[in-house]
């Protein structure tokens, strides 16, 4: 994860080059984007080329491209972000450092992987059904 001030094609691969050292995906990886200039740059792309990532971008005016990613920040916000004020950097980051990592990843269902967390869907498990919902 990384976060700054800005915009600029150092923090997307800031970003891309934690998630590498941390999670150590296989090699077909496929970084998936809008058409910002930050993915779109030379600078990124010799990044990703040099780690064997393969870049991918929506095409123009299909917002549906990037439905999945536009729905974690929408839930993001819905569910963190927008509930308080944040009175420094530091706290904000924090904080959705802990909803990403000890909640959206890890136990969190997601209905486009078959109401699993993404922890589970990766390993191939799965969590134990939900119960069922009485209705009075």
């Amino acid at each position: 994860m990384a976060v700054a001030d800005h915009l600029k094609t150092d923090l997307v691969d800031a970003a891309l080059t934690d998630e590498l050292r941390r999670r150590r995906p296989a090699d077909d990886l496929v970084f998936h984007s809008d058409r910002g200039c930050q993915y779109t740059s030379a600078q990124h792309a010799r990044l990703a080329k040099r780690h064997g990532v393969r870049l991918s971008v929506g095409r123009r005016g299909q917002c549906w491209d990037n439905a999945v990613a536009e729905s974690f920040f929408a839930t993001l916000k819905t569910e963190l972000i927008h509930r308080q004020a944040w009175t420094t950097r530091q706290a904000a980051y924090q904080a959705t450092f802990e909803y990403i990592e000890g909640w959206y990843n890890t136990r969190r269902r997601h209905s486009s992987l078959g109401f699993q967390s993404p922890v589970a869907y990766e390993a191939g498990t799965s969590l134990a059904p939900l119960p069922a919902l009485r209705i009075a």
